[in-house]
């Protein structure tokens, strides 16, 4: 299912903001399968203080991950309801996508003209062809 609103596109274009960084992704594929305390992030990652607590709270905003507190201990675990949204979200899109355009057998760089060469590291341009 597509989201039909403006503020469903918003909170589906935030989700994709606080997936689109790799110390984000690193934390979710690390908590995905358990949960785990900030310290146990921090080891299987790699990933220091304070760049572990600033994209942690990235995560909590998005409500991508949810959160435990025992004692002065945090602990972290993948909140599924956002994720399955969004990969719901996605896997239409991708469906959609798919049914509405014949797949061609030629290869990508056939699909590209050249409009414009340049050298020196200047930007060239090229026409995408359907």
């Amino acid at each position: 299912m597509v989201p039909a609103t403006e503020s469903e596109l918003d909170a589906t274009a935030e989700l994709l903001r606080a997936l689109a960084h790799p110390l984000r992704l690193q934390i979710l594929n690390a908590v995905r399968a358990a949960e785990l305390s900030v310290g146990e992030i921090e080891d299987v990652t790699g990933i220091g203080q304070p760049g572990l607590s600033q994209q942690l709270a990235v995560l909590r905003k998005a409500e991508l991950v949810a959160t435990r507190r025992t004692g002065k201990q945090v602990f972290y675990r993948v909140d599924g309801g956002h994720m399955a949204a969004l990969a719901a979200f996605l896997a239409g899109m991708a469906r959609d996508g798919v049914s509405t355009r014949v797949l061609s057998s030629a290869p990508t760089a056939a699909l590209v003209e050249p409009v414009s060469t340049t050298k020196g590291g200047a930007a060239g341009f090229a026409r995408v062809l359907r």
